[in-house]
């Protein structure tokens, strides 16, 4: 695995020259050293999961033929195409929600001289995937349908993102809108496209597959992405914040979370009251009260069964797949999230 994350590592100092000196647009010495900071700063600085699991993915459905150096080229460049997304995503949402740090480090937009330029860095580091497309791809059968697909996951993620951000407004705080049909939507299409399905389609049209024939694939993924949600939702009010990495905030942002919406389905009227109360307020003993309750309904215990229900239900549709390097795929998919702490 080191070796595959240093490979995919050179490829990342490949494009990013590669876009230093693109043609379209004359550079300043100004201009080239101020995105190749943006871009250090914000593209390789993750877990890098996504863009790993493309290679992972085309291995596995090539079915343990030796991979050629343009094939193992290739398949980083189109991770690294979903990692520039990514960073594309959270250097905007970032200013959107007021963050202060990202992957241990202060925001970009919170860095000196940065501030509200990080939203045109924002708009450079996505006009920077068609630009990787056309440079290595424009020549493949499958460069439309990979044009097509960020595209469509683009549009969708920025869908769930306007979801979950009208659902929090400031001022119109109301629980009662929370439930598990809109924590599902608001999941499916601001995480699970981009996070689980964009990753293995772009492994399958690599691999010379047509999409529309894999529905049920993309419907798999999807609810991999969901039950990975939940699991984050669980983790930042449960987990331990020095294995996760973050202080989880969810309850002082007012959260349409999957715990909540639990919450509101056990709780007696009385306890109802009492979360309407507290839920969203960001003072400590708020968001004590919120986590008492929880653990009052509890929701450990909810969370383990629909964990291990979650579990059983995707191997039951994995194994219906008739390409069994296809079930690999998926397999490794959920081999990675299940009962993770972090």
């Amino acid at each position: 695995m080191s070796e595959l994350r240093s490979k995919f590592l050179e490829v990342y100092s490949v494009l990013k020259a590669e876009l230093l000196h693109d043609p379209a647009f004359e550079f300043t010495d100004d201009s080239r050293q101020w995105v190749e900071r943006m871009l250090d700063y914000n593209v390789p600085g993750g877990k890098l999961n996504r863009g790993l699991s493309v290679i992972d993915s085309y291995k596995l459905l090539k079915e343990g033929k030796e991979l050629t150096n343009d094939e193992v080229f290739l398949a980083c460049a189109l991770g690294w195409c979903i990692e520039w997304l990514q960073a594309y995503f959270l250097v905007l949402d970032d200013i959107m929600d007021n963050s202060v740090t990202r992957r241990g480090q202060p925001c970009w937009y919170r860095q000196p001289k940065v501030g509200l330029i990080a939203a045109n860095d924002g708009i450079i580091l996505r006009n920077h995937i068609p630009r990787i497309l056309k440079k290595h791809f424009r020549q493949k059968p499958y460069y439309v349908d990979l044009l097509d697909l960020f595209n469509e996951v683009e549009f969708q993620t920025a869908s769930g993102q306007m979801i979950d951000l009208i659902t929090t407004l400031e001022g119109e705080k109301d629980l009662s809108k929370y439930s598990l049909p809109l924590h599902r939507r608001i999941v499916q299409y601001k995480t699970a496209y981009y996070s689980f399905y964009l990753p293995v389609a772009c492994a399958l049209l690599m691999a010379g597959e047509n999409l529309e024939n894999h529905v049920n694939v993309k419907d798999t993924l999807i609810e991999m992405g969901i039950y990975f949600q939940v699991q984050d939702d669980y983790l930042d009010c449960f987990g331990a914040p020095e294995v996760i990495g973050k202080v989880g905030t969810d309850i002082e942002d007012f959260k349409c979370s999957w715990l909540v919406v639990k919450a509101l389905e056990r709780s007696t009227e009385e306890q109802k009251k009492q979360l309407y109360e507290v839920y969203g307020k960001a003072d400590e003993a708020s968001v004590a009260k919120v986590k008492e309750l929880y653990k009052v309904l509890d929701l450990q215990g909810v969370f383990a069964e629909y964990e291990s229900k979650s579990y059983e239900k995707l191997v039951k549709f994995i194994e219906c797949h008739p390409s069994k390097a296809v079930q690999a795929v998926l397999k490794s998919f959920l081999a990675k999230i299940y009962k993770r702490q972090k």
